[in-house]
Order: structure tokens, then C-alpha cells, then sequence
């Protein structure tokens, strides 16, 4: 028995209380925020309580996932990534088959029906790459500047890229490529590339906007600048959206006030907007300063990682929390396009916020096992 205690007193002291905390805390406020949008029909679409309870269950699992992760020593678990990444990206590729569904955007088959449940595997699928690409800079170390590690780096990141593009999700193609490029950047990538591809880039975005991109994606564009191009499509969303932020003012409406603005998907990628509805301007600084709070939390965690392996997987999970983030709350104000992205431990969906405490728990377990002869379960001192 003193030995057990031992073990739970040596965890909670190598814990990194805050950075868990900090999370659960949105986690809470997301799904409080959930019962009152379903209380207060504050949403177009048909919300029941079941959404709320989902989330609170969701949450849940994640917090024992990440508990259980960071008493786990990060290096032997991310070294089985020949058995998880491969699952990942197979069930991503299985939505474009017939178990494939489109629910809640357009005309994207970025969810699997597995009869009793639906999942996103791209969420899951940004963890194993994430992971995967962290062991791979770690490998790689100091000679990531040779050409073929380069290109190797590139294809790595190219095979989820292109298979969440299959399935017609840009926003989450996005998400991956600014993971990809803050991660190499903090590797050490050099300007010998950097230089480049900055160079290339007007050429690329041209040859994008006039000969890929499609009507649709080019209006998601256009509508920032003018939301009258397309008033009763993505420009009303955003427009709705900013009058529901601003409605608010600065304390809000309370969770269960009147006259609420009822915005398109407000349990999902526009909760941001009800935030502002319910608290106002400072209910909405708060939620920004804990996730900028989570965000610096990582980088500080991977200064004192003990390996190459421990500072990339915090650099990862930090690049895919604050892209989610930036990404979000800008569409909610008008300031980038809406491309379908959740905000962190808030948006509703299982699989997002499963993902999201998948990450926080490998980021906790480098924090925990920072110093090099430290385990858990260790009787030493």
C-alpha cells in the first residue's frame, strides 16, 4: 500500500498540473456551453441533449488518455507508431468508400459510419503524423538539411496531405501543411530552402486561384472582402457569425438570457460566436488567453525536453493547437475563410476532442520524463 502511494505521489509531483488544467477547464466550458445552445436553440441546425452528453463523455476518455500517456514513457510508446499510423490513415482512406459520410459540410467525405458511431479519422490521423514526423526529424537530428532527407520529409508529410485532400476537406489539407511547415522550420530547416519556396510562392498562389481552386473555394476568399458576393451562402455565415460576436458587447448575454442570434453551426466551427454572445468582449479574451496560455505552456515544455524526439512532439502538438486555434477564430471574425476547422477542447465532436487530449497527454509525458532516469513506476528516489 505505501508503495501504491508512493507511485501516485511521485505522478501528481511530475505532473504538468497546469498545461492539464488549462485544457480541462475549456473542456468544461465547451460542453456548458453546448447545454445552453441545446437549452436555448441557439443554433440552425437540430441540436439535442444527446450533444452535449457525447462531448462530456468524449471529454472524459480524453482526460483518462492523456493521464494514462504521461505516466508513459513518450519514447517507447511513439516507436509503435508502425502499429497506429498505418490504422489512421486506413480509416481515412475508408471514407472514401461506401462507410464514408458527409455530415455537416458540403460535400466532403470526411467521416466514417461505423453503424453505432461516426468518427473523424483526420483528427486521429493528425496525431499519427504529428508523432510520426517528430521521430522522423528526431532520426534525422542535425543532417536535415541534405536533399534527399529533405525530399523524404516532404513525402512524409505529403501522404496524409494527400489523402485528407481525397476526401475534399482543404481545411484540414491546411492544417496539416502549416503543421508540417512550423515543425521543419524548428528543426532547423535551412534558407538554402526556406528562400525558394518563399520565392515560388506568388507563382503557386496564382496557378492555385486560376487553375485549381474551384468557384466555391475561391468565394470563401472573395467574401472576407465582401460578404454581399454571396449573402445567402458562406458570406452569411460569416456575417451572421460577426453579429453574434458583437451582440455580446463586452460581458454578454449570460448562458440563458433572450434574443441570442441563431448561427449556423454554432456547436462546431463558429462556438467561438456563442462565446461572444453569452460573456461578451471579455468572455472572449479569456478563452484566447488560456489557449495562448496552453500554446506557450508547450514550447516552454519542449525547451526542457531531454531529446531531439521530446522537443518535436511538443513543437507538433503546440503547432496543431494554435493553427487550430488562429485558424477558427479567424473565420468567426471574418479575418480567413471558412474552411470547417474546430476550435480546440470547445468545438463539438468526440474524435476532435479525443485527438486534442491525445496530444496534450504525449505533451505531458514529455514534461513528466524530462529528466533522463526518471519513471513512474521507479521505487527510487
Amino acid at each position: 500500500m505505501k508503495t501504491i502511494f508512493g507511485y501516485i505521489h511521485r505522478y501528481f509531483k511530475k505532473m504538468d498540473k497546469s498545461l492539464f488544467l488549462a485544457a480541462a477547464a475549456l473542456s468544461v466550458f465547451g460542453v456548458v456551453l453546448l447545454y445552453s445552445i441545446w437549452i436555448n436553440g441557439a443554433a440552425s441546425i437540430e441540436v439535442t441533449s444527446g450533444l452535449y452528453k457525447r462531448q462530456a463523455a468524449a471529454v472524459a476518455a480524453g482526460w483518462v488518455i492523456a493521464a494514462v500517456l504521461s505516466a508513459m514513457d513518450y519514447n517507447k510508446f511513439i516507436k509503435l507508431w508502425v502499429l497506429y499510423a498505418p490504422v489512421a490513415l486506413i480509416l481515412s482512406l475508408l471514407t472514401l468508400t461506401s462507410l464514408g459520410d458527409t455530415v455537416m459540410v458540403d460535400d466532403q467525405r470526411g467521416w466514417l459510419d461505423l453503424g453505432f458511431i461516426s468518427i473523424q479519422p483526420s483528427e486521429l490521423l493528425k496525431i499519427a503524423f504529428v508523432t510520426t514526423f517528430a521521430l522522423h526529424l528526431s532520426k534525422v537530428g542535425d543532417k536535415i538539411n541534405r536533399f534527399s532527407n529533405v525530399v523524404l520529409l516532404c513525402i512524409h508529410a505529403g501522404i496524409p496531405l494527400f489523402a485528407v485532400l481525397l476526401q475534399g476537406d482543404d481545411g484540414t489539407a491546411c492544417v496539416f501543411a502549416l503543421i508540417f511547415v512550423i515543425m521543419m522550420f524548428s528543426a532547423g530547416i535551412s534558407l538554402i530552402y526556406i528562400l525558394p519556396c518563399l520565392a515560388a510562392l506568388p507563382v503557386i498562389l496564382y496557378f492555385a486561384w486560376t487553375r485549381v481552386m474551384s468557384y466555391d473555394q475561391q468565394m470563401r476568399f472573395r467574401v472576407l472582402f465582401d460578404s454581399e458576393l454571396d449573402p445567402s451562402g458562406i458570406g452569411y455565415h460569416q456575417r451572421v457569425s460577426k453579429m453574434a460576436l458583437g451582440s455580446g458587447r463586452i460581458f454578454g448575454k449570460g448562458l440563458f438570457g433572450e434574443n441570442y442570434v441563431i448561427v449556423p453551426e454554432a456547436p462546431n466551427d463558429f462556438i467561438f460566436s456563442y462565446v461572444g454572445q453569452c460573456f461578451g468582449f471579455i468572455g472572449c479574451v479569456s478563452v484566447i488567453v488560456v489557449l495562448a496560455y496552453i500554446c506557450l505552456k508547450m514550447l516552454a515544455d519542449s525547451r526542457i525536453a531531454k531529446d531531439p524526439l521530446g522537443k518535436m512532439l511538443c513543437v507538433g502538438v503546440y503547432a496543431m493547437v494554435s493553427v487550430h486555434s488562429i485558424v477558427n477564430i479567424g473565420m468567426v471574425v471574418g479575418a480567413s475563410p471558412v474552411i470547417g476547422v474546430p476550435l480546440p477542447f470547445l468545438s463539438q465532436g468526440g474524435t476532435s476532442a479525443l485527438s486534442m487530449y491525445i496530444g496534450i497527454g504525449i505533451v505531458m509525458s514529455v514534461y513528466s520524463h524530462s529528466e533522463k532516469k526518471y519513471r513512474v513506476f521507479y521505487d527510487g528516489d
